[in-house]
């Protein structure tokens, strides 16, 4: 190959360790920013008694969720509920909600089941904050749709977000039930203003991964390669 695609500097990394030096295009996965009418952080704490944190990809071990009940275990947070969403694999989904049970959290904790693509934006809209506990994730565009619905996000350094800690829209913390219950803790401490405001800095983050931005990325990449115009910011040639 002429060229290597990655989606995440990790990537690129592995590629590398695998002994591959070919220049790599670090170009992320784009999501559809879709538009939508967003309340006012008043009109959002005035209007949820009950707040939602939401979970919304595939129920298989990867994904953590044992770790994530842990942390919710742990926390107890008062006023919250805790949505899972997402196609069972495996049959995974009867030990999450087994386990749910098991820590005196079963009715804190709702499965809402499998939404397609037009149907999972109204999910996104419904909740307050995001959480993607997996282990290991080549780029996980749930965190750029949820960023794009105004939600803060949880995740782990298992995904290539460290950005959420840059940008101030998110916590990025160690995959791990002490890490998760850090960073939930400090969630759910915050009024509901300021977890709009955070999600607000997200909408605006995310717009660098519109399709229309990440297309010109790969256009730009493969004139390089044509050798139609100069090395683009997104090629690793170290």
């Amino acid at each position: 190959a002429a060229l290597l695609v990655a989606t995440a500097e990790q990537e690129a990394e592995n590629l590398r360790r695998f002994g591959l030096r070919q220049p790599i295009a670090v170009i992320p996965n784009g999501v559809d920013l879709v538009e939508g009418q967003w309340p006012s952080a008043a009109e959002t704490a005035a209007s949820r008694a009950i707040r939602h944190a939401l979970f919304l990809s595939r129920i298989h071990p990867k994904k953590g969720l044992e770790n994530l009940l842990g942390a919710w275990a742990k926390v107890q947070p008062t006023g919250w509920i805790l949505q899972l969403a997402g196609p069972d694999e495996g049959g995974h989904l009867a030990f999450v909600l087994a386990l749910a049970e098991r820590l005196g959290i079963s009715d804190q904790v709702q499965y809402l089941g499998e939404f397609d693509d037009r149907a999972k934006w109204a999910v996104y809209r419904g909740a307050d904050l995001f959480i993607l506990p997996t282990f290991s994730e080549n780029f996980g565009v749930v965190v750029a749709e949820a960023l794009s619905q105004g939600l803060p996000v949880i995740t782990t350094t298992g995904t290539p977000w460290e950005d959420l800690r840059t940008y101030d829209c998110g916590w990025w913390v160690d995959p791990s039930e002490a890490g998760l219950r850090d960073a939930l803790t400090e969630a759910i401490a915050l009024p509901a203003e300021d977890l709009v405001e955070m999600g607000v800095r997200g909408r605006e983050y995310v717009q660098r991964y519109d399709w229309s931005v990440i297309a010109g990325q790969m256009l730009d990449a493969y004139r390089w390669v044509l050798g139609q115009g100069p090395v683009p910011d997104c090629i690793r040639l170290d």
